[in-house]
């Protein structure tokens, strides 16, 4: 090969590298918007944020839910909505935001490891002696007869929570004011112990620990030091975004609690990565896809206060809802998709049956999740009030993967949040919504 030649193929060759590089650059610059729709990083940086201790576990007493309201409504701005609203509504709450210190014959119990406090428990200060319940050998009437005698007078009755729900009527009895000597329950539950809100909008008569088994295993003596704080009308608040649509006479709505448990104690907070900054972040990053990607129908984003309230904000927009509920196309309802289990657990209202059929032929189709597990109906998120009202819907929840024992515990955190099925989440659903839309039913 002469000189000239060599340096022209060289050339060529060059030329040649420089348009395939080029191409390929062209053809990833064309595949950006699908990577970035959704939005990994703004997720994990918003998960992170909303699960830190300036919210305080996202509860009543210290005001983290009304910053954490706050913080999401600028989210939405920031993603480029049409509007942004705030429904506020009022609960009545018990909160834990006090002294919260436990001893067992004399060793320190650790709040939120060791023990915690049930939802709607009074405050307790005293020791107190700890009565076992025979449950190989349970017999009411002797354990009534036991616990009239001087040695158990002002004691905690200690069993193991589910067999305490298997006798009810016994137990009940426990916790009324005037029924028996004792001062209180102590139900055992296994660790990670929990901590809910559910039944929080009353004070019962006695107080009801829940402690692991570990650490009341032959105890005789508790000291404990609790205070409570009935909040009577607290006011919190929905945050709602929108995107306007070409369509107006139907929606799509994305719902997702940012609400969480607050404190147990001074020092000890939820922080609620999983349950449920993930799912709240996940309709942020989907409201900012829409935001740039004019969709047909017109798009509501629900950031729900008081779901761990017992559904309270869900309940309260569907008595009072900003668009009307026959309006709705199809309700997605993400809670705790923080997760990292390959099977993808869903429920599905009997308005949204007819349907559900496109959501395992995407996910089949795109190979997102092994499977999707479809469970019973049930009143265990913020999807709830909607079904039982008529209006299609899912509720996705990644459940039993790694994170999952954490949650309703103060390890649920960035140490143990997953990030594996926000995207196939995503895909699903706004997969969905380009299929349904282009079905024109």
């Amino acid at each position: 090969m002469l000189l000239n030649d060599y340096k022209r193929f060289y050339t060529d060759k060059s030329m040649k590298t420089i348009r395939n590089i080029f191409l390929a650059a062209l053809a990833i610059l064309l595949l950006v918007p699908c990577v970035q729709a959704q939005d990994l990083p703004q997720f994990k940086k918003m998960v992170r944020q909303l699960s830190s201790a300036k919210y305080q576990g996202r509860g009543y007493a210290r005001e983290g839910v009304r910053k954490a309201g706050k913080y999401i409504a600028r989210e939405f701005e920031k993603a480029g909505v049409d509007v942004v609203i705030t429904q506020p509504f009022t609960l009545d709450i018990n909160t834990f935001n006090g002294s919260m210190e436990m001893w067992a014959d004399g060793r320190r119990l650790k709040p939120g490891y060791d023990f915690s406090m049930r939802e709607y428990s009074p405050g307790v200060h005293g020791e107190f002696p700890v009565y076992h319940v025979d449950t190989a050998n349970f017999d009411a009437d002797r354990m009534f007869e036991d616990l009239a005698r001087p040695e158990y007078a002002n004691c905690l009755v200690s069993c193991e929570f589910w067999f305490t729900y298997k006798h009810r009527a016994a137990f009940s009895k426990l916790q009324k004011a005037g029924a028996c000597q004792n001062a209180g329950l102590l139900y055992e539950w296994t660790s990670p112990i929990k901590f809910y809100k559910a039944y929080g909008e009353k004070v019962v008569d006695k107080p009801i620990i829940w402690v692991t088994p570990e650490a009341i295993a032959g105890v005789k003596t508790v000291r404990v030091d609790v205070d409570n704080q009935f909040l009577k009308g607290y006011l919190t608040e929905n945050v709602i975004a929108m995107v306007y649509g070409r369509r107006h006479d139907a929606c799509y709505v994305f719902t997702a609690h940012y609400d969480h448990l607050g404190n147990l104690g001074r020092k000890v907070y939820y922080p609620g990565a999983n349950d449920n900054a993930s799912g709240t972040a996940a309709i942020i990053t989907l409201a900012k896809y829409y935001a740039e990607n004019q969709p047909e129908y017109d798009m509501y984003f629900i950031a729900f206060s008081g779901e761990d309230a017992n559904l309270r904000g869900s309940t309260y927009f569907a008595e009072f809802p900003v668009v009307p509920l026959e309006n709705i196309r199809y309700l997605f309802n993400l809670d705790m998709i923080g997760d990292n289990n390959p099977v993808q657990y869903c429920e599905v209202s009997e308005a949204g049956m007819p349907k559900y059929g496109l959501f395992e032929e995407i996910n089949r189709e795109q190979g997102l999740f092994k499977a999707l597990n479809r469970g019973e109906l049930a009143a265990n998120s913020d999807h709830y009030p909607f079904a039982t009202r008529g209006v299609p819907c899912i509720f996705l929840e990644n459940q039993e993967g790694d994170a999952f024992p954490y949650y309703h515990t103060p390890s649920d955190n960035m140490k143990t949040v997953k990030f594996d099925s926000y995207i196939p989440v995503f895909k699903l659903v706004t997969g969905f919504i380009e299929r349904d839309t282009s079905s024109g039913i």
